[in-house]
This record gives structure tokens, C-alpha cells and sequence, in this order.
């Protein structure tokens, strides 16, 4: 089987009502969609997007400038695109867009590795388990009150999650600390809990608030501090009982090998997008593995279902709905709080041909 075309269609999903996080408003998700077609008439899918529309066409166009390095490849030799893919970008850089581009083709070519062989790419990696413990999201923004907290939380429980997380960044600690506690108060001790700051404090200001959110049990406290400070997030691990959990921000398995040097995070995020795609997942999660650390993954949920899947030390899937729209499967819990991985062979979900045509644009 040989590649025949790499093609792409843009998507956007607007988010109703738009979101409030503590940095700036989230908008909308806008989506790459890539297609690896094939002459055995198999075709691959992958996804990469942007929030707000932001660098959208040069998004596009990085992925599209990858299509000599496809066409014409035998799709089980993935590994040599990656190699080839590595090199090729090497002289703009290893992080970035140039580093998102090659993402999509990748997420393609396992994809359809995986069709070929009529397999779940988890069990085509050599799966560990079949379900993934998972964690809602996509809910408890920064902008929402303590009864929009409570009303969303007891609705998460009652849909079946036993983990969820919210974000925090007010100016007064004292602020966040009630609403943690108007979650934890709404779903029990035995669901999980995470809170999330987005990089918002200082060392000093994290350790404190993090000292003042422990009597909730959380299951971690989330990039308290700007991601490159590597060795400030090692002291607040340090300081604190609350794992912290950090890494969605930094580029390939080479930044999460500098996070685990420093002991910066408890437990490690790889975002599928920054690690440069499957292939790069995997090597931060064994790396974590390696270091007795365990990982959550970062967005995609589709996708990182059947990575997580074959991971051993894996934690948590993220559930974030953003790109929900674009596929024609959902997820589906098992009744324990666990993501169900599907059999359907390659990543397990594909793309809506008409939600396509309804969210295309051009």
C-alpha cells in the first residue's frame, strides 16, 4: 500500500457562550483536519486546531508543506516519516508550528496503519488495559459563580464522571479556596478533583495557595506557575503535600526529559500536539515511566484514549469536548468512571462527513 494524497479541510467550532479562563477568552476551536488517502482506498485522519483562530492558514500551510514527505510512502513505515519529518523542520525549529504540522500527518499515518491492519491502534501498540480512568474538563470555568460551580459539578456526577477539574485565579486566594470548597462540598471525597491555575502565580503565591487548598484531598494542583520555570515548580513540589501536575506546554519528549531531571511535576501532562504525535506521546510517557512518574494526557481525547491505553503508567484522560463536534463517535464511560477504548480499528473515531460540511470553512 502506497500514500497517494495528503489533503486537509479547515473547521471551526465556536464555543457558546464563549469561555473565561484567567488568561483571556476562549472563543472557538479551529481545526486542521488531515487526510492520508490511499491506493488500497484506506484513508487516514488526524487533527491538529488552534483557539481563536489564531495562526490558523500558517497552521494549514505547515501541514500541507509535509505532503513530499507522504506521498508515495508505504504508511507501515511511519517511522521514517517522523525521522524524515524531524530533520526536514529542523532548520525553523523543534518547537512551535513547525513541530504542530508534522503532528497531523503523524496522527494520519498511525491512523491508517491501524485500519490496515483491522485493529485498535491501543492493541496495535500492545494494549494494557481497555478502559482509561478519565476526568471531565470541560466545565467549572474561572468565570462561573459558586451556584453555576455547584449545578455543574452534581450534573458531571450524575453523567457518570468520577473526576473532574476547575480552574482558578483570583486575585484573593481566599476566593478560590471557596470555590474548591463549594465543588468538593457538591461531589464527596471519592471523586476526583483538580484544579488548574494556568501558569497564574508566583512561586511564593502557588505554595501558599497550594498550603491553603489542602484540606480538600485534591488529586493535583495544576501549572501553578509560568511553564518554563522548571526548577520553581520542583521547589512547590517539594513544599507541598498536593502532587503538581505540569508539562502540556513543552515541546517534544527532550522538554519532558528536562522536567523529570528537575523533578519539577508529581505527575507529568504531554500534550499530543507539542510532543510532535503518537510517536513522541509515547517516548515522554516511557521516559515518565522511567522516572516512576505517571501521566495524564492533555486535550484529544479521541485520540490519546488509544495511546494512554498501551501506556503502563498512565493516570488520567482528559475529557475536553472542544473537537467533539467534528467526529462521528463519542465517548463513552464504563459505569466506573473509565473511558471505554473502542475496537474500532485505527484511532477508534472518525470524522463526521457533515459536521464537516456544516463547520468548513474556507
Amino acid at each position: 500500500m502506497k500514500l497517494t494524497r495528503l489533503r486537509t479541510e479547515v473547521v471551526h467550532i465556536p464555543f457558546s457562550p464563549p469561555i473565561g479562563s484567567a488568561l483571556h477568552e476562549l472563543r472557538s476551536a479551529d481545526c486542521v483536519l488531515v487526510f492520508l488517502e490511499s491506493d488500497a482506498g484506506l484513508v487516514g485522519e488526524g487533527l491538529v486546531f488552534t483557539l481563536n483562530g489564531s495562526r490558523l492558514k500558517l497552521l494549514r500551510e505547515m501541514v500541507l508543506s509535509l505532503e513530499p514527505l507522504v506521498v508515495g510512502l508505504d504508511p507501515e513505515l511511519s517511522g521514517s516519516f517522523a525521522l524524515r519529518a524531524w530533520r526536514d523542520v529542523g532548520f525553523i525549529g523543534h518547537k512551535g508550528v513547525s513541530i504542530i504540522g508534522l503532528v497531523g500527518v503523524e496522527e494520519a499515518l498511525w491512523d491508517l496503519r491501524g485500519k490496515a491492519a483491522g485493529m485498535n491502534l491501543s492493541r496495535l501498540i500492545g494494549a494494557c488495559r481497555t478502559a482509561v480512568p478519565a476526568y471531565h474538563s470541560g466545565g467549572l470555568w474561572f468565570d462561573r459563580s459558586l451556584d453555576e460551580l455547584r449545578r455543574e459539578a452534581a450534573a458531571f456526577v450524575k453523567q457518570g464522571w468520577r473526576g473532574m477539574k476547575m480552574r482558578l485565579g483570583k486575585p484573593d486566594p481566599r476566593e478560590d479556596v471557596a470555590r474548591v470548597r463549594a465543588v468538593r462540598e457538591t461531589i464527596g471525597p471519592d471523586v476526583a478533583l483538580m484544579v488548574d491555575s494556568n501558569q497564574r502565580w508566583t512561586e511564593a503565591e502557588a505554595i501558599r495557595l497550594g498550603r491553603m487548598l489542602e484540606e480538600f484531598n485534591l488529586a493535583w494542583f495544576e501549572e501553578p506557575i509560568p511553564c518554563h520555570d522548571h526548577e520553581g515548580e520542583a521547589r512547590i513540589a517539594a513544599a507541598l503535600d498536593t502532587p503538581v501536575a505540569s508539562g502540556e506546554t513543552e515541546y517534544t519528549s527532550r522538554g519532558m526529559f528536562e522536567m523529570l531531571r528537575c523533578r519539577s511535576a508529581d505527575i507529568l501532562m504531554p500534550d499530543l500536539q507539542r510532543m510532535g504525535g503518537p510517536s513522541g506521546f509515547l517516548k515522554a510517557a516511557h521516559l515518565a515511566e522511567a522516572f516512576d512518574t505517571p501521566v495524564a494526557s492533555h486535550l484529544f481525547p479521541e485520540m490519546n484514549l488509544a495511546l494512554l491505553a498501551a501506556v503502563p503508567n498512565a493516570m488520567f484522560l482528559e475529557y475536553m469536548p472542544w473537537c467533539e463536534p467534528v467526529y462521528a463517535e463519542r465517548i463513552a464511560l464504563d459505569g466506573e468512571g473509565c473511558v471505554i477504548v473502542p475496537d474500532r480499528p485505527g484511532w477508534g473515531f472518525s470524522f463526521d462527513p457533515d459536521a464537516i460540511r456544516r463547520l468548513r470553512i474556507e
